[in-house]
């Protein structure tokens, strides 16, 4: 009897083929296939062994999907590989992991790391090869709620950038006749700007009218703003005007449409807060966030406040929760998810040498939220604010961006994974610690030479200073 068997704990059933393998080879996956996905047709390798040709082609369309699933489940394929190829991956991912396979998606970058035939045809041979050896890792791929949540934010992303051009057609149509007012007001969408577009393509021409209509917030005078309204008006061009403001207020409405629908997603999460919520009124948020609390819900979410982070405010944290889950279980360590993210350095290193240390390019759209919080430290009194200044110093700005993109993301993961609150010690301190990080170093190099530091005395109280350009003493 079995050391499990006395234990009461279930024993697995293994296969004839896994009581063959000697430990080292564990990794094996024996019943592995590989597809090579494309557009309009899908190719498929199996083992030699499992059928005769191992290799077939299959149709994009659903049906032959499900006959894709049927001939691996025939061929007693138990877990198959995929290329991230586009998007045309999703549609037989989702088939496949219905049908009860083990799905596993890799990084095409991954697999030309790794020298062999490369064709058409024998693409999908060399992915089963790899993945029976097991020398392939699964792409990360985060749960179906979090999926969903990403999409609808994705979505919104794609509006928000169309209505954009819009705005830019509005810029557009006022500059050709002559009409200053992006140049007097900061934004033509805000309440005064919007009203005076409006009235504008609704026929009126009067500048003095039309200035009536500024909102008192605006630091421009009512004259300034008058004088600004006199263009050389066209009818061509208000009627490009008015194009754009009906399709800028059209993009609004479908925003709106996913503001919604962000919201009763996230309201499907579990509840981790214990029924607190967060302290403070937060962070002034950014201009095209959505207009519901984000704060409270993610907080509802993850049961920390990612906006105690000094840079990070609720849309931030709400697209970086979208990319990445509340599960950090995925990655081992702090490390590691900063190199997922693309904010670590890639040390190249040839004969012990470093040749090259950049960061990977990448599209992680998380990492690009964290850049852009970064970014906005510059003046930040904080300590996460010193440590770019000082990063920037040293460095330059794109590489301090880049170190404190890196010291969000492993705060950020420290808080989920221990459900921890940020608490900022202040600029001061860091200061002080980078101090004493200083002095504790010049000390050892000063031991190593054989010397030793020693304080200066403080300069005796009743010392008299000469004002500057007095004669110096003989």
């Amino acid at each position: 009897m079995t050391a499990n068997q006395r234990s009461g704990k279930p024993v697995e059933k293994a296969t004839p083929e896994r009581e063959r393998l000697p430990a080292e080879l564990s990794r094996m996956n024996l019943n592995a296939a590989g597809i090579d996905v494309g557009a309009s047709s899908h190719f498929v390798a199996v083992s030699l062994d499992r059928a005769e040709p191992p290799v077939r082609e299959f149709a994009a369309f659903t049906a032959d999907l499900y006959r894709l699933a049927a001939w691996l489940e025939e061929c007693g394929v138990e877990t198959a590989v995929m290329e991230s190829t586009g998007v045309y991956w999703i549609p037989l991912f989702g088939v496949l992991e219905e049908r009860g396979f083990e799905v596993m998606l890799v990084d095409p970058r991954r697999i030309k790391n790794v020298s062999g035939r490369k064709t058409d045809v024998l693409d999908c041979q060399w992915l089963q090869q790899l993945h029976t050896y097991g020398l392939l890792s699964g792409a990360f791929r985060p749960e179906a709620d979090i999926r969903r949540l990403r999409s609808y934010l994705r979505q919104r992303a794609m509006l928000v950038e169309y209505a954009s051009h819009h705005i830019q057609h509005m810029q557009k149509a006022l500059t050709q006749m002559n009409v200053k007012l992006q140049h007097v007001i900061s934004n033509i969408t805000g309440k005064t700007g919007m009203a005076i577009i409006e009235a504008m393509v609704g026929g009126e021409r009067d500048p003095r009218q039309l200035a009536k209509l500024r909102d008192g917030r605006i630091r421009a005078d009512e004259e300034t703003i008058a004088k600004s309204l006199q263009g050389h008006w066209r009818d061509e061009h208000i009627f490009e005007l008015t194009q754009a403001l009906e399709l800028y207020r059209f993009y609004q409405g479908k925003i709106a449409e996913c503001d919604r629908e962000i919201e009763a997603q996230m309201e499907r999460f579990e509840d981790r807060s214990d029924g607190g919520s967060p302290a403070g009124n937060g962070r002034r948020g950014q201009g095209n966030a959505p207009r519901f609390d984000i704060r409270t819900h993610l907080y509802r979410m993850t049961g920390v406040d990612l906006t105690r982070i000094d840079g990070v405010d609720g849309f931030t944290a709400l697209k970086v929760i979208s990319e990445i889950g509340t599960d950090m279980t995925k990655w081992p360590s702090a490390k590691h998810f900063a190199s997922w993210l693309g904010l670590s350095p890639d040390h190249r290193i040839t004969g012990g040498r470093v040749m090259s240390s950049k960061t990977k390019p990448n599209a992680n759209r998380a990492a690009a939220a964290l850049r852009l919080a970064a970014n906005a430290l510059h003046r930040s009194d904080s300590a996460l604010g010193a440590f770019l200044r000082r990063k920037k110093a040293q460095l330059g700005a794109p590489k301090a961006i880049t170190a404190t993109a890196h010291k969000l993301a492993r705060l950020i993961y420290t808080m989920l994974r221990d459900g921890q609150e940020y608490v900022d010690a202040g600029a001061e301190y860091y200061e002080r610690q980078y101090q004493d990080r200083a002095l504790r170093a010049a000390k050892r190099r000063a031991a190593q030479l054989g010397y030793q530091l020693v304080p200066m005395p403080d300069p005796p109280e009743h010392a008299t200073h000469s004002p500057p350009g007095a004669p110096i003493a003989a």
